[in-house]
């Protein structure tokens, strides 16, 4: 579906807002009444696929932080000083708006951010979804409609408008660059890396 693309940035131009709200009605008329369980965050979905495989084992474990993401793998590994202590499923960059290999470092942390780039478009009066993937850059928003930035919680920038945050998770690579993570691990991973952690994007 349409809408499954629509919840990372890409580009260098999609700088992002950290005013996401609470609670946010951002998914509500894209499939009607959308339950928000806490495995997707307070505006994602879970993942649409078992998620057998992430974990976190790195509470006082001390140590520098590294991030390795493996594209091939859709997984991101969390290392302190070398000891693996956390595994997280992801959904990174699909192929024609992929996730740049490279060794990067944090640059900025946003615990509430959203996208300047990419969110959906609804009816004002009704709440009717109008565009459930819009580019903000080249969609407008037309007499009577208001536009939902996609909220990015737990939003870990590495590569200009490139980072890691909680996203909807269908299984295979599917963002517009951005490493989308189950909420539980972005939180874990946003609460142990610092500005300046490197990145290894394989």
């Amino acid at each position: 579906m349409k809408y499954l693309a629509l919840l990372s940035i890409s580009l260098p131009l999609a700088s992002c807002i950290s005013t996401s709200p609470p609670g946010s009605d951002y998914m509500a008329g894209i499939r009607g009444s959308v339950s928000r369980p806490a495995s997707g965050g307070p505006h994602h979905p879970a993942p649409a696929i078992p998620d057998d495989v992430s974990y976190w084992d790195g509470d006082g474990v001390s140590g520098t932080p590294l991030i390795k993401i493996n594209r091939r793998e859709q997984k991101a590994f969390f290392y302190k000083s070398g000891t693996l202590v956390g595994v997280s499923r992801i959904s990174s960059g699909k192929e024609d708006t992929g996730t740049p290999p490279g060794t990067y470092k944090i640059s900025q942390k946003s615990k509430d951010h959203k996208s300047s780039a990419y969110g959906v478009i609804k009816d004002k009066a009704s709440g009717a979804m109008v565009n459930d993937n819009a580019d903000f850059r080249i969609d407008k928003v037309g007499p009577g409609q208001v536009k939902y930035h996609a909220p990015m919680p737990n939003f870990m920038r590495f590569n200009d408008g490139i980072g890691m945050h909680t996203g909807f998770l269908p299984g295979y690579a599917a963002s517009h660059g951005c490493v989308r993570m189950p909420h539980h691990m972005s939180e874990k991973f946003f609460e142990n890396v610092t500005v300046g952690t490197p990145v290894v994007v394989e």
